[in-house]
């Protein structure tokens, strides 16, 4: 494994400050001033320590580039096909278990990492092996929650497996994208063919001909309020709030939302959410939206230090910073009461 700690830290540490001093409120890190492998962002979590585990994939030769890392706010230690167990090097998702089990999903296969010890799952042990996985949730029994690209959702339970697609289920599309879990743990499933609900027994589906879902009903990203109102990023129709019975869509037609393909969606602890958008074309001017209920706060390239336009992940620490993943230009740490310090 790769640990790089030493001058590279150094100059980390002196963005972070002159950034400070320029602006309060971001710090760019990219392949040139950290250990980072790879400046495309595909995912970012943080375990209970505050390590911020992060996945990239390949924006350069394919393949060869990319993994994984663990940044501790000093040190960074990268994981990849050469040096250690991971089984692919673009890793679109992690999530962490009760254990500290990282969980992780590849473009080939998935792989669980303890620390010491890697477990992979592909098709040669598996029958249904989860491939391209774009996401994973874990429910409070410990179950995981697979989201692929072409097989639909697996449910995984330590030992047995149990797939729902469009042939067993009404599960509207085997695209799957994205599943959140409620407080009754309802499984919330963005799809490219609309939402589900699942209870572990009952389906309901939402798409553009029965519910209030925008656009195509191209679902990206879902995250839940203290509420319980579903906030839905969609590809072509903005963002959707569905508190159960009433849609409330916002787009760039009757919002401050400035473009309708709502990548990410992270809520803070006051509430706020930040959205995080892609753009399909380098002529459209996305960025990050900051929504607090009533007001928007639009941040990109044009008024901010935001240094891309298509942003892959929000995620938010404890501190209150937003850890903002891209997906050609590296990592970008932003709060609203200044950046996070990261210390040699």
């Amino acid at each position: 494994m790769k640990n790089k700690n030493l001058h590279l830290l150094f100059i980390v540490l002196l963005i972070v400050v002159s950034g400070k001093a320029q602006n309060p409120h971001w710090a760019h890190l990219d392949t040139t001033n950290s250990g980072m492998p790879e400046n495309s962002i595909q995912s970012i979590t943080i375990d209970d320590k505050g390590n911020k585990w992060i996945g990239f994939g390949s924006s350069r030769e394919a393949g060869k580039n990319g993994g994984m890392a663990r940044f501790d706010g000093k040190n960074w230690t990268v994981y990849n096909t050469s040096n250690s167990g991971l089984p692919c090097n673009y890793v679109n998702c992690i999530s962490i278990d009760e254990q500290g089990n990282k969980w992780i999903g590849t473009a080939k296969a998935m792989a669980r990492f303890d620390g010491e010890n890697w477990k992979v799952y592909d098709k040669l042990n598996l029958d249904i092996a989860p491939n391209s996985i774009n996401s994973i949730s874990i429910d409070e029994r410990g179950d995981k929650w697979i989201c692929t690209m072409l097989k639909g959702l697996i449910q995984f339970d330590g030992t047995n497996w149990t797939n729902y697609n469009t042939s067993n289920s009404d599960l509207p599309s085997n695209s799957v994208y994205t599943v959140t879990i409620d407080d009754r743990g309802n499984k919330w499933i963005g799809t490219t063919e609309g939402l589900a609900r699942f209870d572990g027994k009952k389906w309901k589906i939402y798409n553009t001909s029965n519910s209030g879902l925008p656009g195509r009903g191209y679902v990206k990203s879902i995250a839940i309020d203290n509420q319980g109102n579903k906030w839905i990023g969609t590809q072509y129709g903005g963002v959707a709030k569905f508190d159960g019975k009433n849609w409330t869509v916002y787009d760039k037609l009757n919002s401050g939302l400035p473009y309708d393909y709502a990548h990410s969606i992270a809520i803070d602890d006051r509430g706020i959410r930040w959205i995080g958008m892609m753009t399909l074309s380098n002529f459209h001017e996305s960025g990050i939206a900051r929504f607090d209920g009533k007001n928007w706060q639009v941040y990109n390239t044009s008024n901010s230090q935001l240094p891309g336009k298509h942003v892959k992940v929000i995620t938010i620490d404890e501190q209150g910073n937003k850890w903002i993943g891209l997906e050609f230009d590296g990592m970008v740490v932003f709060d609203e009461n200044g950046v996070v310090k990261v210390e040699n």
